[in-house]
């Protein structure tokens, strides 16, 4: 798929050259159109990726057009066959259907979590995001009360509403 400078829609595993890339695509979106005062040092695992995310049955991806990083996506192992999906980010010159990099995101990171057999995948976000709230409700998360997330889910300050995705085991 061709992006708006006509280069094509890459999706892989983050490599350590993309890291500025990810905080240039992920810092903007917190503090621009979220409002959250918040810096690249207020959140450490950018800085780490390899061993934040990219250990157990973790990953993370990026998707990239040219040389530039329009999307991230990150799956945390929690434990007991059970991961945290974070770090949802895309641009927003490459948001909506018609480029489908949150689609595409979404189905690498499903597609890992069932060659882990990974049985269950939460996540959390906030009330406001209601474009997210449905992108996730389409493909197969179901909202959940806090009380209900296990013991071992990384907790954000911001995170409001709370979604599962259960997986067949396999």
């Amino acid at each position: 798929m061709a992006g708006l400078s006509g280069d094509t829609l890459e999706i892989r595993r983050f490599s350590a050259a993309d890291e500025q890339g990810v905080i240039d695509v992920i810092l903007p979106i917190q503090r621009e159109e979220f409002g959250i005062a918040i810096t690249a040092e207020d959140q450490p695992d950018l800085r780490a990726i390899p061993d934040f995310y990219q250990t157990g049955d973790g990953d993370f991806w990026v998707a990239a057009v040219g040389e530039r990083i329009v999307g991230t996506l990150a799956l945390k192992d929690i434990g007991g066959a059970e991961a945290a999906l974070r770090k949802m980010f895309v641009a927003s010159d490459f948001r909506g259907r018609e480029h489908g990099v949150a689609t595409r995101l979404l189905g690498l990171l499903l597609a890992h979590a069932e060659r882990r057999k990974i049985n269950a995948i939460y996540l959390g976000t906030t009330d406001l995001f209601l474009a997210a709230h449905r992108f996730y409700e389409k493909n197969g998360f179901v909202e959940i009360a806090r009380e209900d997330l296990p013991a071992s889910f990384p907790l954000m300050g911001v995170d409001t509403k709370f979604y599962v995705r259960r997986l067949a085991a396999g």
